[in-house]
């Protein structure tokens, strides 16, 4: 943990999230039309499962309170809620089996946005909002962020990480 800490010495806070967080949902929002599809839906899910298990384990409340917030983002409203919450549920399944093979396989979900630069930026900011689900993301949770970034050929400063 402590060499962890000296690659990722800062955890995003909610303190310095919600002003942050308000511009990319009205950003967001604005581009509601471009963030459709499969390949988003599968990147963002993907996301935020690493996002849950990024400390090695998924705890289950905190894997209810993901799938909760993912259900209700209003970004993700047009897709039906039950195949989101399978979809995070498969994904935490497949980490939490075999953490290698499930890694890589939410790894690929995840690059299935690197084309489009507008819904890779827009898997990050959802990861990061809906991950934020206990009060803002700590070392592990934003060196998958981080991780997530390289995936999808972003500057993960860009998104304060």
């Amino acid at each position: 943990m402590a060499f962890l800490n000296r690659l990722v010495p800062n955890p995003i806070s909610l303190d310095r999230l919600p002003e942050q967080a308000l511009r990319w949902r009205e950003q967001l929002l604005a581009q509601r039309n471009e963030l459709r599809g499969g390949p988003f839906r599968d990147a963002t899910i993907g996301l935020c499962a690493l996002v849950a298990a990024a400390d090695g384990g998924i705890d289950p409340e905190h894997r209810a309170r993901v799938a909760q917030r993912i259900g209700a983002d209003p970004l993700l409203q047009h897709f039906p809620a039950d195949e989101l919450r399978n979809l995070f549920e498969d994904n935490c399944s497949r980490m939490s089996m075999d953490p290698a093979f499930g890694r890589a396989y939410v790894m690929a979900q995840i690059a299935k946005c690197t084309d489009s630069p507008t819904q890779a930026r827009a898997v990050v900011r959802l990861g990061i909002m809906i991950g934020a689900v206990n009060g803002g993301l700590d070392a592990h949770e934003v060196a998958a962020v981080m991780e997530a970034c390289q995936i999808l050929h972003l500057d993960s400063h860009e998104f304060g990480v």
